[in-house]
Protein backbone atom coordinates (compact mmCIF):
# COMPACT_ATOMS: atom_id res chain seq x y z
CA UNK A 1 0.00 0.00 0.00
CA UNK A 2 1.44 3.43 -0.91
CA UNK A 3 2.69 5.62 1.88
CA UNK A 4 1.14 9.06 2.21
CA UNK A 5 2.58 11.79 4.36
CA UNK A 6 0.13 14.49 5.26
CA UNK A 7 -0.87 16.89 7.91
CA UNK A 8 -4.25 15.29 8.62
CA UNK A 9 -4.07 16.63 12.15
CA UNK A 10 -4.19 20.11 10.63
CA UNK A 11 -7.51 19.29 8.97
CA UNK A 12 -8.88 18.14 12.31
CA UNK A 13 -7.87 21.49 13.76
CA UNK A 14 -9.65 23.42 11.01
CA UNK A 15 -6.63 24.20 8.83
CA UNK A 16 -7.63 23.77 5.17
CA UNK A 17 -6.10 20.99 3.06
CA UNK A 18 -3.27 21.79 0.68
CA UNK A 19 -2.09 20.70 -2.77
CA UNK A 20 -0.52 17.27 -3.09
CA UNK A 21 2.64 16.30 -4.92
CA UNK A 22 2.48 12.81 -6.45
CA UNK A 23 5.96 11.27 -6.48
CA UNK A 24 6.86 8.57 -9.05
CA UNK A 25 8.47 5.33 -7.79
CA UNK A 26 12.02 6.20 -8.95
CA UNK A 27 11.93 9.40 -6.84
CA UNK A 28 10.51 7.96 -3.63
CA UNK A 29 13.88 7.28 -1.99
CA UNK A 30 14.21 10.78 -0.52
CA UNK A 31 10.50 10.80 0.46
CA UNK A 32 10.93 7.60 2.48
CA UNK A 33 8.57 5.77 0.12
CA UNK A 34 5.78 8.33 0.22
CA UNK A 35 3.74 8.48 -2.99
CA UNK A 36 1.60 11.52 -2.09
CA UNK A 37 2.83 14.43 -0.05
CA UNK A 38 0.76 17.38 1.09
CA UNK A 39 2.73 20.46 0.10
CA UNK A 40 2.04 24.00 1.28
CA UNK A 41 2.28 26.54 -1.50
CA UNK A 42 0.33 28.80 -3.82
CA UNK A 43 2.21 27.78 -6.99
CA UNK A 44 3.63 24.60 -8.50
CA UNK A 45 7.15 25.82 -7.73
CA UNK A 46 6.38 26.65 -4.10
CA UNK A 47 4.89 23.19 -3.57
CA UNK A 48 7.88 21.43 -5.11
CA UNK A 49 10.26 23.60 -3.08
CA UNK A 50 8.34 22.73 0.11
CA UNK A 51 8.78 19.02 -0.58
CA UNK A 52 12.46 19.62 -1.37
CA UNK A 53 12.97 21.39 1.96
CA UNK A 54 11.25 18.59 3.83
CA UNK A 55 13.12 15.73 2.14
CA UNK A 56 16.86 16.01 1.52
CA UNK A 57 17.80 14.90 -1.99
CA UNK A 58 14.36 15.41 -3.52
CA UNK A 59 14.99 18.84 -5.07
CA UNK A 60 18.06 17.55 -6.91
CA UNK A 61 15.88 14.97 -8.67
CA UNK A 62 13.53 17.68 -9.96
CA UNK A 63 15.72 20.76 -10.48
CA UNK A 64 19.06 21.28 -12.22
CA UNK A 65 21.88 23.40 -10.82
CA UNK A 66 20.28 26.62 -12.08
CA UNK A 67 16.89 25.93 -10.48
CA UNK A 68 15.13 24.85 -13.66
CA UNK A 69 13.17 21.62 -13.94
CA UNK A 70 15.34 18.86 -15.42
CA UNK A 71 14.66 18.13 -19.10
CA UNK A 72 13.72 14.53 -18.30
CA UNK A 73 11.03 15.57 -15.79
CA UNK A 74 7.44 16.29 -16.82
CA UNK A 75 4.94 18.02 -14.57
CA UNK A 76 1.16 17.70 -14.52
CA UNK A 77 -1.49 19.60 -12.57
CA UNK A 78 -4.74 17.68 -12.20
CA UNK A 79 -3.74 15.47 -15.13
CA UNK A 80 -2.85 18.30 -17.52
CA UNK A 81 0.78 18.63 -18.57
CA UNK A 82 2.35 22.00 -17.86
CA UNK A 83 5.53 23.51 -19.26
CA UNK A 84 8.67 22.97 -17.18
CA UNK A 85 8.94 26.75 -17.04
CA UNK A 86 5.44 27.13 -15.52
CA UNK A 87 6.56 26.89 -11.90
CA UNK A 88 4.62 30.06 -11.16
CA UNK A 89 1.31 28.42 -12.13
CA UNK A 90 -1.16 28.86 -9.25
CA UNK A 91 -2.53 25.80 -7.47
CA UNK A 92 -5.51 25.38 -5.18
CA UNK A 93 -5.89 23.30 -2.05
CA UNK A 94 -7.35 20.26 -3.79
CA UNK A 95 -4.92 20.30 -6.75
CA UNK A 96 -2.60 17.43 -7.52
CA UNK A 97 0.90 18.06 -8.91
CA UNK A 98 2.21 14.90 -10.51
CA UNK A 99 5.83 14.32 -11.44
CA UNK A 100 6.65 12.01 -14.33
CA UNK A 101 10.23 10.88 -14.63
CA UNK A 102 11.40 9.80 -18.06
CA UNK A 103 13.40 6.60 -17.80
CA UNK A 104 15.82 5.78 -20.58
CA UNK A 105 17.00 2.33 -21.42
CA UNK A 106 16.97 -0.28 -24.04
Amino acid sequence: MPVRLDWSSCVAEGVPPMPQVVVPPPYRGPTLGAERIDAPGATVGECLEAVGKRFAGFAELIFDGSGRVHKFVKLFVNGDEIARSALDQPVADADEIEILAAIAGG
